[in-house]
Order: structure tokens, then sequence, then C-alpha cells
């Protein structure tokens, strides 16, 4: 149901710190930093990187690791392994070179385990069975848990240096830290949790210390290499906002970025080299917040002038531009966002507003916001095995509810639901809001199902509290008098849906921002009406009012920005205008596919409008 939960969400999030890249040579100069505490070689003498086996079993490796070392020779993999200043690697060797390598490293501190690739295995357990380190293949793609033997010595050993130093040194933690964050992995930010707050606390402190040096605006340097998708989604964003989610570093040596740029074009032919000019104004932003610093003089690595910032900085997409000296270079200028940005502010407080609670809860109520439903769940199913108070489980059961709602697993989602409601029912007051917003999701839910009688005898039960316990222009209130539009709407009774979409929508233009999501689903919702009532021209004009916004508000694979092409699509359609009415469906269906489960009723339906149209052209 449109407008059921507000939707909204931060900027843009952009790939990242690290990129996934293969190199390869007999003998290659391990990188600086590398994902976890372990180098992966793959030895394979007939390895030919352009055969889609090989680009196949690369990309499995970078599920695990962010770059894959090949070697074509035992001796090139021994002169590799001798070169490693420090960590341990996993090697990975044909069956044609096995017995030999595995001879000469096996006795090396460095190696951890070695994995035989091979098309017979049986050929090769006889021998292997007397070296303990050979440990298979499939574990190695399989393994993506966090070492506890690494985080514990972390703990151990962590007061004796700085959360700078350890963050900068050649260890699992840099790469690791920096994939959870980008991916909202719960093992890492749980495990690391302590360490994250000691990072930006210490950045804070450094940037108090050194803001003198900060007086002025300065400009750093980030080179990057980016796939050709996320190189694309980031052209598209010029003149919006892009965030970093994790820890970004920085140099104010422009020849860093581009030392590191050049060496990954010259690895990788399918990426695209990006220089960020980053300009910063530190008066424009909270610092508190947003915390950057030198940190030369507290890494384990120096010279390189860097600025780090803390995870999610913001910028503004300036300009870019392709360089004359190559034409897989571009150059893109950044400027940190000012914290009086009207389109990131009006947004981030409200959306602040709506998750309110403290750590692992309002992570949780983040993730649902912005669409990472598998996390979500393994966090609140983690929050629910420790839930101490009745207020907590309910609230658990509630968010899992709208979790199984968004998956369209609308049963579970009304047992949660309901779960919910028993605990609400037994410790609060019968008039109590927080008993109006589960019988307004119960009955989103009984809508989705169908069964409109239910869902309104729901939604009016919210409406009646709502109207008791809040101020009228309550945000609250307009989302239940949306809900009931909804329902009036798919009944057929056109005129009274018209009556509470138009009621929500007053309330919605005062007290939300202009750009807020839920904006866009009442102008969604209202254009719905208008297309069942056979007014075609204001339907549309609605609907591009709401995609207008949710281009703005949202990430370009939400759901909802879905919806909205394939409303209007469906409009075209019904004004016979059918080739744009098909590429609009189109769009939403591979917005779907990507954002939502296979088995999500919503794709089906979406199909089975697509081949309507196509029988018709």
């Amino acid at each position: 149901m449109s407008g059921q939960k507000s939707k909204s969400t931060a900027p843009k999030p952009t790939a990242g710190a690290t990129v996934s890249r293969t190199t390869t040579s007999d003998a290659i100069r391990p990188r600086r930093r590398m994902t976890q505490n372990y180098l992966v070689i793959w030895v394979d003498g007939n390895i030919n990187e352009n055969t889609e086996d090989c680009r196949n079993t690369l990309a499995q490796l970078r599920v695990v690791v962010s770059e894959v070392n090949v070697c074509r020779t035992p001796e090139g993999c021994t002169e590799f392994l001798n070169k490693m200043d420090d960590g341990k690697a996993f090697v990975i060797s044909s069956g044609a070179l096995g017995q030999s390598l595995v001879n000469d490293i096996h006795g090396m501190p460095k190696v951890d385990a070695i994995y035989i690739f091979c098309g017979n295995k049986e050929r090769h357990e006889a021998w292997a069975k007397d070296w303990p380190k050979i440990r298979g293949f499939r574990n190695l793609l399989q393994k993506k848990e966090i070492p506890d033997t690494e985080i514990n010595e972390l703990k151990r050993k962590y007061h004796q240096k700085s959360p700078v130093w350890w963050y900068t040194c050649e260890m699992f933690l840099y790469g690791m830290l920096n994939r959870g964050l980008r991916s909202l992995d719960m093992e890492v930010m749980s495990k690391l949790g302590f360490f994250i707050r000691s990072l930006h606390l210490q950045l804070e402190q450094l940037h108090k210390e050194q803001s003198v040096n900060f007086q002025k605006p300065f400009t750093v340097y980030r080179g990057q290499g980016l796939g050709k998708e996320d190189f694309q989604n980031l052209l598209d964003s010029k003149g919006g906002l892009l965030s970093f989610n994790n820890f970004l570093s920085t140099s104010m040596e422009p020849k860093v970025g581009m030392e590191f740029v050049e060496r990954a074009l010259q690895k990788n032919q399918d990426i695209v080299g990006v220089i960020f000019i980053m300009k910063i104004d530190q008066s424009k932003i909270s610092t508190s917040n947003t915390p950057f610093a030198m940190i030369d003089e507290h890494s384990a690595i120096r010279g390189e002038k860097e600025i780090l910032f803390t995870m999610h900085t913001v910028f503004r997409v300036v300009e870019m531009k392709q360089t004359t000296t190559n034409s897989r270079l571009w150059e893109i200028q950044l400027t940190i966002t000012d914290e009086n940005d009207p389109q990131l502010s009006a947004l981030t407080n409200r959306i602040k507003e709506e998750i309110t609670g403290s750590g692992w809860y309002r992570m949780g109520k983040l993730m649902l916001q912005v669409g990472h439903l598998d996390q979500a769940e393994e966090l609140y199913n983690e929050l629910l095995e420790s839930a101490s108070t009745d207020s907590d489980r309910a609230f658990i059961y509630h968010q899992l509810g709208w979790l199984k709602d968004d998956q369209g697993k609308y049963p579970e989602a009304v047992k949660f639901y309901e779960k919910s409601l028993e605990i609400k029912r037994k410790t609060l007051p019968e008039d109590d809001a927080s008993l109006a917003a589960t019988y307004s999701v119960i009955g989103t839910v009984y809508y989705n199902m169908g069964d409109y009688s239910k869902a309104l005898e729901f939604h009016e039960k919210a409406y009646k509290i709502y109207e008791k316990t809040l101020p009228p222009n309550h945000p609250n209130l307009a989302t239940s008098y949306n809900e009931i539009g909804v329902v009036y709407n798919n009944m057929g009774e056109y005129s009274k849906a018209l009556e509470y979409y138009e009621r929500s929508l007053k309330i919605r233009v005062i007290s939300l921002p202009e750009n807020h999501p839920s904006l866009a689903a009442s102008y969604n919702n209202i254009g719905a009406v208008y297309t069942n009532m056979g007014e075609y021209s204001k339907a549309l004009e609605f609907h591009k009012k709401s995609l207008k916004i949710r281009e703005i508000s949202l990430p370009e694979n939400h759901p909802d920005l879905a919806q909205s092409y394939w409303s209007i699509g469906d409009i075209y359609n019904k004004m016979a205008d059918y080739s744009e009415g098909l590429s609009l469906l189109e769009k939403a269906l591979d917005i779907f596919r990507k954002s939502l489960p296979s088995t999500h009723p919503r794709i089906q339906n979406l199909m089975n409008s697509i081949a309507a149209v196509k029988k018709k052209l």
C-alpha cells in the first residue's frame, strides 16, 4: 500500500574505499592493504583471464577478497610469498602444478592454507592427505566469517596503539571494516563496533587539535577505480549528493591519487578511473558529525599527507569531466556539503526523527528505511534473543512484521504484528498511539492480501486513536488518512478515496519537507484515483510530481521508484501510447528485480502487465 510506511534515505552511497581488482604477474608486489588478514594467490600455468570460466571464478573469489593475485609458475608464487612483509596467504593451485608447488611452500609460515583447484578431486586426494595445510577449494569460497582469533588479538593489543594506527596497519582491519560499512554487514559492525566508535572519536579529537590548520578552504584528492555500472551511477548524480559510507582516505598531494588510479587502470581494463577533487571548507559542516584530520603522525604508514574523514561524509557533485589524456580517466569536482544544504538537512533531519532510538535499534530502523532487509532481519533476530523488556519485544516484533510485509510474506507479517499487538494491549492504555501504529500496519497487510474489509477495520481503529491523541497536522494522522484512502480506492469508492487523500496531502504539505518521500506517496495515490476515474491528464500530472520527488530522495533501485514508472507507464498504455508505456514498465521491472525477492508478487504482476502490452504492439 502506497504511503503505508515513510521510507526516505540519505544521499546515494558511492562504491566506497576499495575496488575489487585482479592483478596478474609471475611475481607481484603485494598490496599495502588487503581485505581481512590474508592474501589470495592463484597459481595456474594455463590461466586465461579472457575466458568466461576464469572470469566466473574470479568473481566468486572477489566475494571474499578485494584482490586476487595470479601467478603462472610455482617459482612466481614462491617469490611473491618471500616478498610479503606480513599477513597470511591462501594459495589456490591448479591440479597440474599442485604437487610440486605444495612441496615448495608448505613449510612457509606465511602460508595459512592451500586449495587445489581441479576437476578430479579423487585423483589428488591420495597425495594431498600427507599435507595438512591442504584444505580443499570449496571451503575458501564459502568462508566469509570474521576470524575471532584476529578480533581477540586486536582487543588484547588495542591499548598499545591508537585507532588510526590500527586502521592503517597491514592487517585484516582496514579491508574488513570498510567492506562491512559499505555493505552494512551486521557481523562486521557488531564485532567492530567498539573500533568504529574509537576511530570516529580520535578523528574528532585530532580535528579539534588541528582546527587552526583548516581555517581556510583547501583541496584534497582521492583516486579510485570504479566498475562501469558504479561509474554510470556517479555520472547520473551530477548536481546531487554523494555519500561515502566508509571511512574516507584522501591526500593533499594530487600525485598520490593519480598514482593509485594509473595502477588500477593498468591492472583492469574494465574499470573507469576517477580522481575526486574535493573542496573542503570546515565552516560549512558540523565537525562533530563529520570530523576529519591529518593522520600522518599517527599512521602506521607515513608520507602520504593523508587526511582521513569519518564514515558517511557527504559531498555535492559539482562538475565532471573526462581528461584529455586518457578517455578512461575522469575528474570529479566535489564540495563538502553545507550543513544548511536544503536538500540534505530537510531530509536527514526528518529521517533522524523517524529513526529515533539508540544503538542497534536505531541501526535496524535505518536499514529498513534504506531497504537492507536481510541485514535488518539478522539484526532484529539477534536483538530479540537479548530483549529484556516487553516494550523491546513489542518493538522488535513490529519491525519484523514491517520487514516481512516488504518481502511480500504477508501471513508472516500479520503473525509478527499480532505478537506485537498482544504485548501492547497488556501493557498500554487502549488509546495509546503505539497501538494505533500497529493497527495501521496490520490494516496495510490485509490490504496487500486483498482483504479490504479487514484492512478498513484496522485502519479505522488507528484513525480514531490518532484523532483523539494527536494534533491536527501530525504526520501520523496524514498517514492514517492516506491508508483509508487507499482502501476506498481499491474498493471502487473513488470520491471517498480522493477525500481522504486530499486530507492527507494537506497535512503533509504543511508538516514535511518538499522532497519528503511521503509527499511523493500522496501525489502517487491521488494520481491513481484519477487514473481509475479515467482522467488521465490529471493522473499524469500527479504521478510526475511523485516521480520527481522520488528521483531526488530515494536510491536509484528503490521499489517506490519502480512503482512510479509502472504507474506512469500504465497511463500511457491506457492512452494507447504502448511504446512509451512498455519502456516505463520494463524500467520498473529492472528495479524490482534488483530490489525485491524474485518471488515477490509485484514482480509477477508487472511481468503479466508487460506481456499484455506486448500483445498490443
